[in-house]
């Protein structure tokens, strides 16, 4: 069973997702909050699998309520996707910083909901290659921020090689074509590259990748 917590300060907002999740075998909604603060308590109490949270809100935002959510270490089974009207904007940037491991629209077609909470509940980022893609346009008006990126030389210079990769939106397979290994060992370097950076997931590590200077808009 996966279960989910919504967080929006819609009431009308809520009961779609909630009516809608309800009537799906396996996924049961274990509460609502209309806030940002409620949000957190709401999660910190039932501890769900997935978080649904609306970007804006009043008293906190889903940024300041992600990253709350985020920095608690009983909270770290929790994934948190981002809901929001207007598709990939800053917004939405700031939150994949602050620990979401995605984004939906809150227009998405109710098949797509369903599959991206499956997707997030199996511990995959809710961000497809070309969706990372379009993080990366986002870092590419940006200096790196190397003040508060964690330092390379923890990791090896295949893995340093991936989360270059990675961050230039290669997916596993493509990865493991560019260096001629398996997905599988391209997966196993990816996977503990996030481990050595304390990268939730891969948008993490995408961030990770251009806060570090690693990768740079003139390396596209």
């Amino acid at each position: 069973m996966i279960t989910v917590a919504l967080v929006d300060d819609q009431a009308l907002m809520r009961a779609g997702f909630r009516a809608l999740l309800d009537a799906e075998d396996g996924i049961e909604v274990v509460g609502e909050a209309a806030d940002g603060r409620q949000g957190v308590a709401l999660v910190r109490a039932q501890v769900p699998d997935i978080a649904l949270i609306d970007v804006q809100m009043p008293v906190m935002t889903g940024i300041e309520a992600t990253r709350h959510i985020a920095a608690d270490p009983a909270l770290a089974a929790v994934r948190v996707v981002i809901l929001t009207n207007y598709g990939f904007d800053e917004y939405v940037f700031e939150a994949l910083r602050a620990g979401a491991s995605g984004f939906l629209l809150k227009d998405t077609e109710p098949a797509d909901l369903l599959q991206a909470i499956e997707v997030v509940a199996g511990g995959e980022a809710l961000l497809s290659p070309s969706v990372t893609r379009t993080l990366i346009g986002e870092f590419v008006s940006r200096p790196p921020d190397r003040s508060t990126a964690p330092g390379l030389e923890c990791l090896t210079r295949r893995e340093r090689e991936v989360t270059a990769l990675a961050a230039r939106g290669l997916s596993n397979e493509e990865i493991a074509e560019h260096m001629v290994i398996s997905p599988f060992t391209a997966k196993t370097h990816v996977s503990r590259a996030m481990t050595k950076l304390g990268a939730r997931d891969r948008a993490q590590l995408v961030v990770f990748a251009y806060e570090s200077g690693l990768v740079t808009a003139r390396s596209q």
